[in-house]
Parts: C-alpha cells; structure tokens; sequence
C-alpha cells in the first residue's frame, strides 16, 4: 500500500476549476491506476470479496443430515476463537454469525441436529429461550443496543440459510443502522472484526451465579 496521502474523494475524478490557471489536469483516480474499475466514472465503490463465499454458497451443507457438512455441528468441536462461539450451555450454544446483519449479531443454537422448533426437547428449548435472553443483556452492555429483531427463519421457503439445523437470530439494532448505505447502496458497514465483537461479547455475557 502506497505511503503517500490520497486525495479527498471530492477531488478523485474532477477536473481543475476552469479560470483556475494554465495547465489545467484531470486529478488522476486511484481506480484508474490500480486498475479496479473498468469504464472511468466518478463512483467510488468498496469493495467486498469475502461476500463471494456467501453468494457462491460455500461452506452450506451438502445435504440434510448431521453428516452433510453442517456448520452448526462443526462449530462445536472447534475452539471459541475459531468457531466465533460467544457462549457454550448444556444444550445450546451462542455463535456470531459470519455474515451478520449488524454487528454484534448472534444466533443461538441447539447442539442437536434438528430442523423443526416443534421438535425441540424441553431442555433445549428453555435453554434457548435463556441464551436469547443472555444474548440480550450482553449486546445492551457491550454495545448499548437500543432495539433487537429475534426470531427464527424455519424451511428454506421462510428464508432459512442453514434450513436443516435450527438457529434463532439476535440482531442488535440501533437508531440510524438503516440508512442510504444499506438502502440505496444495498451495502453494510461493519466497523469491528469478528473476532473483536466475539471477545467483547463474551467479556459481557451474564453468568450463573
């Protein structure tokens, strides 16, 4: 990366005001020179590579089963660090999502390979209901959240990504989080690394006495 200053992005693509003196140049863009935009225009445009995992689908099961490459039976057996497991219970556990709506966003998830709500065992689902409720208290202290959307996408025609094991989402929202940039932009700004919002989390997440 060059150490020298960029421009402004007002600058970046302009030309010199007329009357401004002899020799007027058009301010190069640092697009053009790194070769990242095809046709020259005077967009900006940030670029996301690692979405591509998502929209190609990868690391999605193969099948339904517990064996097919489910993430949410892998997540598990790997460290906190590595799995972005915030919390661990007895029947459930609180994971980050990879890709998240909002910073800070969980889903909690049963160990056991299930799809249906419905087919929950009375364990794992009061212990779901208490991470959703553990999920809240550590977002409101670590981030100071100001509202939440909570629910569950079940079967793939309700929006499921992951329909064969079940997950419920806990997604902090703030007042402003929906602006031109999600809207018009259809792009969402993150402004920590996972693995920070895992660490922040689970510094916050309330313990049983």
């Amino acid at each position: 990366m060059s150490a020298e200053p960029e421009e402004s992005v007002v600058q970046q693509g302009r030309e010199d005001a007329p009357g401004a003196g002899a020799g007027n140049e058009r301010t190069p863009r640092f697009e053009e020179q790194r070769g990242g935009a095809g046709t020259p225009d005077n967009f900006q445009r940030l670029w996301t590579p690692h979405r591509m995992a998502y929209i190609k689908g990868e690391n999605k099961p193969t099948g339904g089963g517990a064996g097919d490459g489910c993430p949410f039976c892998e997540i598990p057996k790997m460290t906190d660090e590595e799995g972005l497991v915030v919390a661990r219970g007895e029947s459930v556990f609180a994971v980050l999502n990879l890709y998240p709506y909002n910073s800070g966003h969980l889903m909690v998830v049963p160990y056991r390979h299930v799809a249906d709500y419905a087919d929950l065992e009375e364990p794992e689902y009061l212990e779901l209901a208490a991470f959703t409720q553990r999920s809240l208290t550590a977002l409101r202290k670590a981030s100071g959240a100001q509202g939440f959307n909570v629910g569950m996408n079940l079967g793939l025609v309700a929006g499921a990504g992951i329909a064969a094991h079940l997950h419920q989402h806990v997604v902090p929202r703030w007042g402003g989080d929906t602006n031109f940039m999600p809207v018009v932009g259809h792009t969402k700004v993150l402004p920590q690394l996972l693995r920070d919002t895992r660490q922040m989390l689970a510094d916050a997440w309330p313990h049983d006495a």
